[in-house]
Order: structure tokens, then sequence, then C-alpha cells
């Protein structure tokens, strides 16, 4: 029988800085900016004219450098959340609520839709789509009223619904989304720039899909509020039960004429930021750009892949950064702030339970954390011990749905403001060097 091997002791290194997660964060952004995309994809001008229109929380930075670049006539408008809203000439921005939509997106997507339907064979319809643009084109279906839908919004908000199955239903409640601003605009060539902020970069996704075929039916939109036991107001129920007017298909020969262009996706942030890691000397491992599920549950098995790398060397050897995107869920059971990236890294810091040498980053790239003023935040190996020290309970605070309220209290909220971009979240865990040695 062989002796067993000698048990292996670490020397651990100062943790990562907040500089160098927050400049892993920034190398992310800059990768996927309308001003780094939009230029590059545009079409050529047609024979008649161009009308632009676009919704989402990029849709106002990428109407102005379509301004910039475009050589011909041009004339539109675009929906954008407040506060997201840039100068521009040519192109109307119009600022509305986000995630549950106002009268302000209402009025702007019937706009966009009456655009839409003055054009001709020879003209251009250009949309510029991006993460946000579902509740910013706020348009009912016939018979459905605004408040119906705030009502459905608000219920799967606080659901745990993904953002596929918060689409289904939503476009299944509208008169433009679902491919039914592409058939407005039929005879004319519709030309989509979309910035993807869903998992898989599913065309049909992004922004609840305007302009392109819908798989989704109205069976499935009814699934979805059972699925949640969601009450939806008898008019809803009554729409979604006649199945009146059902989304265009592939194949529908009214969007021979469309195209999409997706422009920027959240593996090309990963990306970016793996470049940045490299630069600086880490292992960079992009463990997945669709990464789905409970926040808590998803932070520990990242936890759990973290301490293997540290422990072990596996399934990579420190100086490591873990990079993963996607959009996580939060279940509202709580009355704190929220914020799935804040919910995300509290429940992480509990799982690595004070762990040396091992830190993180999560945020949403468009700068706001579910509905709060911070993009996301930083963990740090200290993070329980200062918040334990300042008297707060981390673990009461995951359980009421209030991570924001830690992380501010310990400074160390990411606070961006509005990027202008959306790529959803992003999320770095980086294991610093460990030097294995006999005692």
């Amino acid at each position: 029988m062989t002796a067993p091997e000698p048990a292996a002791t670490f020397r651990t290194v100062p943790s990562a800085s907040r500089d160098f997660l927050s400049a892993l964060f920034r190398a992310a952004l800059g990768a996927v900016t309308p001003e780094s995309r939009v230029a590059a994809h545009l079409p050529a001008p047609p024979r008649g004219r161009t009308v632009v229109v676009g919704a989402g929380k990029a849709a106002a930075a990428m109407a102005r450098i379509v301004e910039d670049h475009w050589s011909g006539p041009l004339s539109g408008l675009v929906v954008t959340r407040y506060g997201h809203g840039v100068p521009t000439s040519r192109i109307e921005v119009v600022e509305a609520a986000h995630p549950v939509p106002d009268e302000a997106g209402q009025d702007a997507a019937r706009r966009i839709l009456e655009l839409a339907g003055g054009l001709g064979e020879d003209d251009l319809l250009l949309c510029l789509i991006s993460g946000g643009g579902s509740a910013l084109l706020a348009l009912p279906a016939p018979g459905l009223t605004l408040e119906d839908k705030r009502q459905v919004s608000r219920a799967l908000l606080r659901s745990g619904a993904d953002i596929h199955e918060f689409n289904c239903v939503r476009k299944h409640l509208s008169a433009i989304k679902g491919g039914r601003l592409a058939l407005a605009a039929h005879p004319a060539r519709v030309v989509t720039l979309a910035i993807s902020d869903v998992t898989g970069d599913r065309p049909s996704a992004i922004a609840s899909g305007p302009t392109v075929a819908d798989p989704t039916s109205f069976a499935d939109a009814r699934a979805v509020l059972g699925k949640y036991g969601i009450e939806a107001p008898p008019s809803v129920r009554a729409h979604l039960e006649a199945a009146a007017d059902e989304t265009p298909k592939l194949g529908d020969p009214r969007l021979a004429r469309t195209e999409i262009r997706i422009i920027a996706r959240p593996q090309d942030a990963l990306e970016a930021a793996a470049a940045a890691a490299t630069a600086q000397g880490y292992t960079p491992m992009i463990l997945g750009d669709a990464i789905e599920g409970e926040s808590r549950e998803v932070a520990k098995v990242l936890g759990a892949i973290a301490a293997q790398a540290a422990d072990r060397g596996q399934p990579a050897s420190p100086p490591l950064v873990l990079l993963s995107g996607g959009e996580t869920t939060v279940t509202v059971r709580g009355k704190g702030q929220g914020g799935r990236n804040a919910e995300f890294l509290l429940a992480l810091g509990l799982a690595l339970d004070g762990r040396p040498g091992i830190s993180a980053v999560a945020c949403d790239t468009d700068g706001i954390d579910g509905t709060t003023d911070a993009a996301g935040a930083l963990l740090l190996p200290d993070t329980l011990e200062r918040a334990r020290t300042l008297g707060l309970d981390p673990r009461a605070a995951l359980a009421d749905n209030d991570a924001y309220s830690v992380f501010e209290r310990l400074g160390d909220l990411v606070v961006t403001g509005p990027t202008r971009t959306n790529v959803n979240d992003f999320r770095a865990i980086v294991i610093d060097t460990l030097d294995r040695g006999t005692p």
C-alpha cells in the first residue's frame, strides 16, 4: 500500500483589486456600445425614403450614430428609457418607462407603427432594437388597455418567469411586437440592427421581435400565465383565449424583405473581458453567455466551480477569471431593494464564506440592476466580515431580497448611470494565484 500524498498547503496573494474587477466590466462594456458597433452594419441607402424607428435602452445612442454616418435624407422616431436619451437632429427621441410601460411608450409605439405603415416598395425601414424594447413598445392589442398590460407585467416581474416566457406573453398582448411592425411596413424593405440582451441571441426574443417571425403562440402565452399562477384581467384572458390574430410565422411572404443583423452580443462582452484578463496575466475561462436560473442558485454553482479551481486547479489553475453572462432571475419573497446581480453576489459570498483569494463583480450592462440605481456590485473576500462588523446580517438580507442595502453600506456598489447599451448581465469571478507546496 502506497503512502498517502502529503496534504497540500496554499499561500495566497492579495485578492483582485477593485480596480481590476472594475476594469473587466469596463472592457466588456466598451466592446458592445453603439459607438463601436452600429456604423459597420448600416445598409446602403434605398431609392426611396429612409425612416428610422427603434426601441430599447440603446436606441437613442444608436440613432445618433446612424445620423453621423448616413449620407442621404433621414427621418424617424425611437423610444428609449427615461434618462437614456441623447441629442439628435433628424431622428426624434422619446423617453418612456421601463420595465412597466407608461403612456409615453404607448404613444411612441403608435407613432412608430404609423410611420412604418406609410412606406412603399422603394423605401427602407431601418429599425434599431436593443434590450428594454419590449416594455418601451407598449401598444396594446385591440380590446386591451395599457393598464391591462401593466398588471400582467408587474405579475410576471415578481413571478420568476424568464425573459422568453415574459416576451411570449407580451407579444400576444401587443399590436406591434412579434413581427407586427414588419407587417405594417410591407412592402418596404426592413433592416433591423439589434443589440442582443437575450440568451441564445434569438432574434424573436430581442425586444419581443417586432420585425421577425414569432415561433410562439397564444397557447404558449396562456401556458406561461398558468405556470406561474398569474390572475390576468378578464380582458387579457378573453384576448388570449380568442387567439384571433396570431403573430406571423416563419415563411410568411409579408416578411420576405426583412433582415436582422445582430451587431452586439453577450459573447462579445465576455470575449473583450477575457482579453483584458489575459493582458493582466490571468487565464480567462468563459463558462457561457446564456446562464439562467435563480440568482442565488447560480451563485452556489459558480461558487463551487471557483472553489474547485482554487483548491485543485480544476477546471483550470489560478490565476484565473471565470466569466459568464445571461440573465438570472429573482423570485421576490422579501421587501428589499433587490437587484439580481447584487443578489447573485451576496449568495456567492455566503457560499464562499470569506474564502481568501476569490473576488467577483456582477453587473447589468445597461447600468441598472433590477430597479436600483446601481449596475451591480463588487464582492471581496472580506465582504461578509465587513458587513457583520457594521451590524448587518447578510443571510437575513438575502432572505429579504435586500442584497443592495448590504453593498450600499459597504461602499461596494458599482454605479455607472445609463450605459446606453445592453447585452444583459456580466459576471467575473477572479481566483488569484495559489501556490501548492508540501508541509
